[in-house]
């Protein structure tokens, strides 16, 4: 936790909760760590702005040098707005309309397609023009089925095996392939997997010899639960060191650049969620701690069964150091899913004290919803002299109404 509990009482008082909080100074250090896993190759870090697509924290991405990734038109246009410049976005489709496609190619944005389908439409409405194919190696990873993105149960992606078609498609529409790309799943803490991946995607790179780029994805994960190691960068930049040394040693272009699409890793840490209890019950054998947190502010654990920390802050009085007990942490939704943290040892919460959830930066907000028409909720910076600004305002109950006709 990066703020103290004086600041997050004033921020509570000045600006409502839920309320996501985010810290500059983690956010630059954590884009920092991410340019220096391979310091002195040809490597670009392509941040995936799903995770996090605020504005305001997208030109600090952009100001330390990142470029990003998009998944629809509306990420590439808040991206342009934060100051990328087309040759710095890189649009991820999967499964888009013509029309999308023709989005990112009237604005001169490389495009990475998915499916043997998706290239033939791209040809259709783009011949000659350059273009990158996502394959799907074979191997995946993650902490969740729902968030592992190669592999045999996955939709994404095209398998090795289809490499001659994919060759054809080009041929007949008279396409440049630039670039491959993948991306095994999300949250991985151990890089043997990801080297691994590595290797058979270099394996289709040697079939396309005048490639520009090879995309290795994301995925790089942080440790959310207590004990868990962080994914050490020094191990698994020599280990990607040695397979790009061996990869070049037979492929014909050794200016190639080799691309990595962080998203969690550069935002997750950076991000609290601080929000208010306002019920605490018995119920059977279960001590509940009622929150104004639901799922339609942080759904991941609720769609993932993903593990937070999460810490009481008592607001009317010091707890003592021995007062905890065990309850579950549950929020505000119609909805028996609704639960943030189940069976927790933590200080004996009361009504009006605060809840904090670490490590929020990532698949926070940007999964939030209205959902029971609750109001999504605000967004503040803590700036780098330590002062906290709001970066998005809270919705209004007006807003519920602004697109009925």
């Amino acid at each position: 936790m990066f703020l103290s509990r004086d600041m997050l009482i004033k921020l509570k008082e000045e600006y409502g909760t839920p309320l996501y909080i985010y810290s500059e100074a983690i956010l630059r250090e954590k884009c920092r760590e991410v340019k220096g896993i391979l310091p002195h190759r040809n490597v670009r870090i392509n941040y995936s702005a799903k995770a996090n697509t605020n504005p305001e924290l997208l030109k600090i991405i952009h100001s330390e040098g990142l470029d990003v990734d998009a998944m629809s038109p509306g990420e590439i246009v808040i991206e342009e707005r934060a100051g990328f410049t087309p040759d710095r976005i890189f649009f991820i489709s999967n499964n888009v309309s013509a029309e999308e496609m023709r989005f990112a190619i009237d604005r001169g944005i490389l495009i990475s397609v998915d499916s043997l389908s998706q290239l033939e439409l791209f040809g259709r409405i783009n011949p000659g023009g350059q273009v990158a194919v996502r394959f799907n190696p074979g191997i995946g990873a993650g902490h969740h089925e729902k968030v592992v993105t190669a592999g045999k149960k996955t939709k994404f992606g095209i398998q090795k095996e289809f490499v001659p078609q994919v060759k054809a498609i080009l041929e007949q529409y008279n396409l440049k392939l630039v670039g491959i790309n993948q991306h095994i799943g999300s949250l991985f803490l151990d890089g043997e997997v990801y080297a691994d991946s590595i290797c058979a995607l270099f394996d289709i790179a040697r079939e396309f010899p005048q490639l520009q780029f090879i995309d290795f994805g994301g995925g790089l994960g942080v440790p959310y639960k207590p004990g868990e190691n962080r994914l050490d960068f020094s191990v698994l930049g020599q280990k990607l060191d040695g397979l790009i040394e061996a990869f070049l040693r037979d492929f014909p272009n050794k200016d190639i650049i080799f691309k990595m699409e962080p998203g969690r890793y550069v935002v997750a840490e950076c991000g609290l969620l601080l929000g208010t209890v306002h019920a605490v019950k018995q119920s059977y054998d279960t001590r509940y701690i009622g929150t104004d947190l639901g799922m339609n502010v942080l759904l991941r654990p609720a769609m993932y069964d993903a593990y937070h920390e999460v810490s009481i802050v008592k607001v009317g009085s010091e707890a003592e150091a021995d007062d905890l007990e065990t309850a579950t942490i549950v929020g505000d939704i119609c909805e028996n899913s609704d639960i943030l943290a189940r069976d927790r040892r933590l200080p004996k919460a009361s009504e009006g004290d605060l809840v904090v959830v670490s490590n929020a930066g990532a698949y926070g907000y940007v999964m939030a919803s209205n959902y029971n028409c609750r109001l999504r909720p605000a967004e503040v910076l803590i700036d780098l002299e330590g002062r906290a600004r709001l970066i998005r305002k809270r919705d209004t109950l007006e807003q519920l109404f602004i697109n009925f006709v």
